[in-house]
């Protein structure tokens, strides 16, 4: 028995992805409830852990095995190798969800760059309302409420969540394409016009213009 297989058996049980952290704390835990069952790997290091998890992954890899590691922004994870998924899909016949429309994708990416954001600086971007494209984000468990702007009015701000980072394979909001880039790049913002919005909040000049 090796460390590296220690951790393997540990993703592979786990029904979600484990921290270093996490699997450094149930290696170090076992035996904790028998005293007489010796725990041989509770020397391990997190450093060591690390290098356990690089071992198996190239091991995967050399090996042409049908699963891999990869990296998630919570954690570690097994999963299945992409190029079995025409396979693997067999077993889940149930429908695809809906994918996202143009309108949706742009909202979420001005949302995702920009977070956090109020709904009408999203508006002033778009140039549209975005009441049922927001709405679909937040079913979707893509976008979240962030709490409230610290401007008159205290508009609502949004963000996106963890399930986002998930869906589109990302680790941390760093990961997205040209992110430095587009973060301080100049978009417009609302104007406090006349007119009641979120919670009373202001509407935007172009909410006068809506969209499915």
């Amino acid at each position: 028995m090796t460390l590296s297989r220690v951790v393997e058996a540990l993703l592979f049980s786990a029904q979600k992805p484990l921290s270093i952290c996490e699997m450094a704390a149930a290696i170090k835990g076992a035996g904790a409830e028998d005293e007489l069952l010796p725990n041989e790997f509770g020397w391990a290091t997190e450093a060591e852990i690390a290098a356990a998890i690089e071992q198996l992954k190239i091991e995967y890899i050399q090996e042409h095995r049908a699963f891999q590691i990869i990296e998630k922004a919570e954690g570690w994870q097994l999963a299945t190798d992409p190029a079995f998924a025409p396979w693997v899909r067999q077993l889940f016949p149930a429908r695809k969800p809906a994918r996202l429309s143009a309108p949706a994708l742009e909202t979420l990416a001005i949302i995702a760059y920009r977070q956090p954001i109020t709904r009408a600086d999203v508006e002033a971007v778009r140039g549209v309302n975005i009441d049922g494209v927001l709405q679909t984000l937040m079913e979707r468990g893509l976008v979240k409420i962030a709490g409230r702007a610290e401007i008159p009015g205290r508009p609502l701000l949004y963000q996106t969540t963890q399930f986002f980072l998930d869906h589109f394979g990302l680790r941390s909001l760093d990961e997205l394409p040209n992110v430095e880039e587009l973060r301080v790049r100049h978009l417009p913002v609302a104007r406090p016009v006349a007119g009641i919005g979120d919670a009373g909040q202001p509407r935007s000049p172009t909410s006068a213009a809506t969209e499915s």
